[in-house]
């Protein structure tokens, strides 16, 4: 008997293909485990407001090689669609990316053997009311949604909505509107806290706002956020989803950002639990200066012998129900 054709989507980007060997590597071995394999290397942004080409439906998988940059170019491919992303990181230690690039052979096993599981990202949904039109124009993003000035030398002065109640309104830089895989990214350069992938919430960071009472927002997943550029606004807007796609926004325009029902899948191939991630991608010292001091002073190993329990036994008895579900 024949076997159903199984099909794959590299994607990577022109400068990768060309400098080394790891593509055509990772392809061959997609190849002989019996992958039908098309591979996508332009990494250029569709325009705001415009889907672009989406994988056909018959995809198994995408597998991208490269940082997480080119994870959002490869979001764009899978946007709504079921298909899962599998990122090899092939830059430094990546949030989205799974894997190492050392580790690709084992990846490619791995997925041929569907022998993952799958990390559903909440999505953010942009709706962009420009001044009297009857209906928005629609964008999302699994990152960020940045309304900034347009011009450099002004303010663009905003008004905040959280689901129809004025909360602020000030002039500033711009504000960033996070999910929680966004919160690692441009909002948390900004000042804004780590939400783990499992919290459903969206975020709004102010950047350089002329306020008192401008801090970060967190809102519920079923909330909704409006930002309006207002009339007399300095400058014009400017708003860009996930650093890719863009366009000017005059005054007046009303920008209403809410969680999509859409999400992105993520392969998952190891269980490392994103606080691990978080240790290693920040390189956090775990150890703080006082304990450490401690430390070497006394010559103990650390918390003198004593065994503390750990949150993985009070959980213990949920993980099994948990992974049963997870597996995709």
């Amino acid at each position: 008997m024949s076997m159903a054709k199984r099909n794959a989507v590299v994607v990577t980007h022109t400068r990768l293909r060309q400098s080394g060997t790891v593509v055509s590597e990772a392809v061959s071995q997609l190849r002989s485990a019996g992958f039908e394999v098309t591979i996508i290397d332009n990494t250029e942004a569709p325009d705001f407001g415009v889907s672009p080409a989406c994988v056909t439906d018959d995809t198994e998988i995408v597998v991208v090689l490269g940082g997480d940059g080119t994870i959002l170019r490869a979001a764009e491919l899978v946007h709504c669609t079921q298909v899962p992303i599998l990122g090899v990181n092939m830059g430094h230690v990546g949030f989205l990316a799974e894997f190492e690039s050392f580790q690709i052979d084992e990846a490619i096993r791995r997925v041929a053997e569907h022998d993952y599981s799958i990390d559903e990202r909440m999505i953010a949904h942009v709706d962009v009311w420009l001044p009297g039109a009857t209906k928005p124009i629609e964008d999302w993003a699994l990152n960020d949604i940045t309304l900034e000035r347009a011009d450099r030398g002004k303010m663009v002065e905003l008004s905040i909505r959280v689901d129809d109640v004025e909360m602020n309104s000030f002039g500033a830089d711009g504000v960033i509107v996070s999910t929680p895989t966004g919160s690692t990214a441009y909002a948390f350069s900004a000042g804004g806290p780590v939400i783990w992938p499992n919290v459903k919430a969206l975020q709004l960071i102010p950047l350089a706002a002329h306020a008192l009472f401008a801090r970060p927002l967190i809102i519920g997943s079923g909330s909704t956020f409006t930002i309006d550029i207002l009339d007399d606004s300095m400058s014009e807007g400017w708003i860009c989803c996930d650093g890719r796609r863009q366009r000017a926004l005059p005054q007046g325009t009303r920008v209403m950002v809410r969680e999509s029902r859409d999400t992105l899948r993520l392969a998952r191939l190891s269980g490392v639990p994103f606080t691990n991630r978080l240790v290693s991608k920040f390189d956090l010292p775990v150890v703080g200066w006082r304990e450490h001091a401690r430390n070497e002073a006394s010559g103990q190993p650390l918390h003198h012998g004593h065994t503390f329990p750990t949150a993985a036994d009070a959980v213990s008895d949920r993980t099994d129900e948990h992974n049963g579900k997870a597996e995709g």
